[in-house]
């Protein structure tokens, strides 16, 4: 996915003539690099290119401790941008363009915290981190802050019997234990209460209460409820009611974001440079796909199907797969735009692209394309 595609202001020699030049550029959000005769550019990023430029560029009659660009830049290159997705995502394209070593740090990028079940421990365990590796485990997030991701943690193991220790274990009878499995919350594997397969069923429950969102032990558990009720069993059914609130309750723990990474599916709708147009940004799996640009057009004067075009675009998408380091990146620059507080756009998620909801996109798309209408 290439996002700079920069177009260029040659600096005139002696820079007579810049300032005009300067003028003529657009007064508009963009991502820009100034190039120095020799060495990296200047890279960042501006609400307002044209004042931006003249505030490094302009002529100073007098020596100042401002940063000033004019005396070594020969070429300036820029990409407007109409979103704060969009300045984020081609800034982050440029920096690992010019500065491989070091753009994560230009970015300022925190990778956001997630929830971890180490499958390759032979009895796994989760914990919180935000790093992917590259051993096999189940990523659930991405999360806002660290502190959510371990209160999800902590109240959604409540829910199994699955052990909290982070050590590695070796299992003997004369193993000394826990707490939690002296208070039935653990299944013991350190004490050989449990075989190793035994105790890989109740991580199987686990990782599908995740990868479900955890429908597979709601849906049971409400099932469970209404058979026992219309069996007239009110005292086994009540129970099972507070096990379905106790479900849920976990459940409004996790922040709108989180979900086993590989089915994090969503499209952002920003606005777009070009007028009456709005860029569809998709998430596949974690991963950003190329922009779709989507206009409103007009054949014979009627307006083309909204919903059959974004059909269309949807079938055209062929999902890319991303190294590990570079899909961390993209899911640390999806939780930025979208747990900031200054957040632009819509951002629909879905589970697939065969089932993605086009009345509520082509909605969207009208809100963003029109937000006047709006208020």
């Amino acid at each position: 996915m290439t996002l700079w595609t920069p177009e260029a202001i040659e600096v005139p020699d002696g820079g007579a003539g810049l300032d005009a030049l300067l003028d003529d550029a657009p007064a508009r959000p963009a991502v820009f690099a100034v190039w120095p005769r020799e060495g990296s550019p200047y890279l960042a990023r501006t609400a307002l290119l044209r004042r931006r430029l003249h505030r490094l560029l302009r002529e100073r009659a007098h020596p100042s401790r401002l940063l000033n660009l004019r005396s070594v830049a020969v070429r300036i290159e820029y990409r407007l941008t109409a979103s704060w997705l969009e300045t984020n995502l081609v800034f982050h394209d440029a920096a690992r363009l010019h500065f491989p070593e070091t753009y994560l740090k230009l970015m300022k990028l925190r990778m956001p915290p997630y929830v971890k079940i180490v499958l390759s421990n032979p009895f796994p365990r989760s914990h919180v981190t935000n790093r992917l590796s590259g051993s096999p485990a189940l990523y659930y997030g991405p999360f806002r802050t660290r502190n959510s991701a371990e209160q999800f943690e902590s109240q959604f193991l409540d829910l199994f019997q699955m052990r909290r220790c982070q050590e590695d274990l070796e299992p003997s009878p004369s193993h000394p234990g826990c707490i939690y499995g002296e208070m039935s919350m653990c299944l013991r594997p350190c004490q050989q209460v449990v075989s190793a397969d035994e105790y890989r069923s109740e991580t199987e429950r686990v990782t599908e209460f995740l990868s479900s969102d955890g429908r597979s032990l709601l849906d049971a558990a409400v099932h469970a409820r209404d058979r026992l009720s219309g069996e007239l069993n009110f005292e086994e059914a009540a129970r099972q009611h507070k096990r379905v609130d106790k479900i849920q309750q976990v459940l409004k723990l996790r922040d709108e974001l989180a979900r086993e990474i590989s089915r994090l599916n969503g499209v952002a709708v920003t606005q777009s440079v070009e007028p009456e147009c709005v860029e569809l940004w998709f998430v596949l799996g974690g991963c950003w796909q190329p922009p779709h640009r989507f206009g409103f057009e007009v054949a014979d004067g009627k307006t083309v199907s909204m919903d059959h075009r974004l059909r269309e675009i949807a079938e055209s998408i062929e999902p890319r797969k991303l190294a590990r380091g570079e899909r961390q990146e993209h899911l640390a620059l999806l939780a930025r735009w979208f747990y900031s507080s200054t957040r632009d756009g819509e951002w629909l998620p879905f589970d697939s692209l065969e089932t993605l909801p086009y009345r509520r996109l082509v909605n969207a798309i009208s809100r963003v394309a029109h937000p006047a209408e709006r208020n």
